[in-house]
């Protein structure tokens, strides 16, 4: 005869199960699921400056100023097992000492229910664009990419990159810091 404590271990192994398989058919329905968008991007505004740097004695580097604008429809992005998108508009460029360099310049979260409809306009970077030398000056190579992960209620997290960049030329010339 089956104690009360015997039932409810095999109820809730049950359970468990159930909750399993449904949980791996959310995940198996959208894993598959290609949630790339066409993204707009323009940049209005590029500044650059010459600042000193504290990392050594006397050292200067470029830090650099962007104003641009996003267009894209992440509707197509979301279904129901996405709980939100986390956005992400990065630069990469190369310089002399690095063949790669990547920066996060701003970023937004997209939860569900919101306005899946992205339009940005006169944004400036949300975090500072500074390179580790003088790499920004006269660099004709600095590609814009938005991106994101796409945050599941169940499965892995993706991350996809916008099908459409833009490559913005620096400025020769630093601009002149007033000092009052």
């Amino acid at each position: 005869m089956n104690t009360l404590l015997s039932r409810a271990n095999s109820l809730f192994a049950f359970s468990l199960s159930v909750m399993a398989a449904v949980t791996l058919g959310c995940f198996v329905t959208t894993a598959f699921k290609d949630r790339c968008v066409p993204v707009q991007l323009q940049v209005s505004r590029i500044m650059l400056k010459n600042v000193e740097d504290f990392t050594g004695p006397r050292q200067r580097s470029d830090l650099g100023f962007i104003t641009f604008h996003i267009t894209a429809d992440l509707e197509k992005t979301f279904d129901w097992n996405v709980k939100q998108l986390f956005l992400y508009l990065s630069a990469e460029y190369s310089t002399k000492n690095n063949a790669v360099n990547q920066v996060v310049l701003w970023d937004k979260i997209v939860l569900r229910g919101d306005n899946p409809k992205l339009r940005v306009k006169d944004v400036k970077a949300k975090y500072f664009f500074f390179d580790d030398g003088n790499g920004l000056k006269g660099n004709r190579n600095v590609t814009l990419t938005l991106s994101w992960n796409v945050v599941p209620i169940a499965g892995i997290l993706p991350l996809v990159t916008g099908s459409g960049h833009v490559s913005v030329p620096f400025p020769d010339a630093y601009e002149i810091m007033k000092s009052y």
